[in-house]
């Protein structure tokens, strides 16, 4: 960048969290579609909200307006327009908690700058299919395919112990662990990973997700996939997910109420 040059940029991009930030100011996380993820300050934005409005919702799809400064690690943000808002649809206990496992994934997992418009896409088409569908295929597709796009997704054709072919079988899987193994050699906290769930994950891996969307996916298909998937996420990420923990208590709530 020359020097005292301000760099202005216009992009697409996902809002991730906002802080509170000295006086009426918020420091937002945004991934960008120009630039991977960012983060930048809006001014007065808890006083005024005439640049920004409702733009700063976590999970809101907005044209970012923003300014990069020589030797400022945080970027000006200027002005948001909404393109797509989660708040466009109604909120229920499992969408929230959907839309917050998107946005807390793409926050811990995507380095300062990362350009990654695969995941951009991905990110955009599973928080918006929670408009009109049940979250959980989105979700579960969301959780397979960044693992695989992180290139985090094990071999689950093999046991990571022995080597014994697993295709065609249930596996064991640990979060404590990689890989998963067979029966005789599962470990610390193992759990179950049916093989009719590999194969809706492998599915899942080969189609996209509005051919997919055309068939109806309960709350109990493939959940133990979705259960390994988020486990996959965190792993890597080396923390428990919050989003993850508020979605499985959402399934028990309404698996309780049926």
């Amino acid at each position: 960048m020359a020097e005292g040059r301000q760099i202005p940029h216009h992009s697409e991009a996902i809002v991730l969290r906002c802080w509170p930030f000295h006086e009426a100011d918020l420091l937002v996380s945004l991934f960008t579609r120009e630039q991977g993820k960012v983060k930048g300050v809006a001014r007065h934005a808890m006083k005024s909200r005439k640049r920004f409005g409702g733009a700063l919702e976590p999970a809101t799809y907005v044209r970012a307006h923003y300014t990069e400064r020589p030797r400022v690690e945080l970027v000006r943000l200027d002005s948001f327009e909404i393109l797509w808002s989660p708040m466009s649809a109604p909120i229920t206990v499992e969408r929230l908690a959907g839309v917050q496992l998107v946005t807390e994934v793409l926050e811990e997992a995507m380095p300062e700058g990362a350009l990654e418009d695969n995941i951009f896409r991905l990110a955009m088409a599973c928080l918006t299919a929670m408009d009109a569908h049940e979250v959980w295929l989105p979700v579960t597709y969301f959780c397979v395919w960044m693992s695989r796009l992180m290139g985090w997704w094990p071999d689950l054709g093999h046991c990571a112990v022995c080597g014994l072919d697993l295709h065609g079988q249930d596996v064991w899987w640990s979060p404590v662990a990689d890989g998963v193994t067979c029966s005789d050699d599962r470990r610390s906290q193992s759990a179950r990973l049916r093989a009719t769930s590999i194969e809706e994950g492998r599915r899942l891996l080969r189609s996209s997700l509005e051919a997919l969307l055309v068939q109806p996916w309960p709350k109990g298909k493939a959940d133990d996939l979705r259960q390994f998937a988020v486990g996959v996420l965190e792993r890597h990420l080396e923390r428990r997910l919050r989003s993850a923990a508020a979605l499985a208590g959402a399934a028990r709530d309404s698996a309780a109420t049926v």
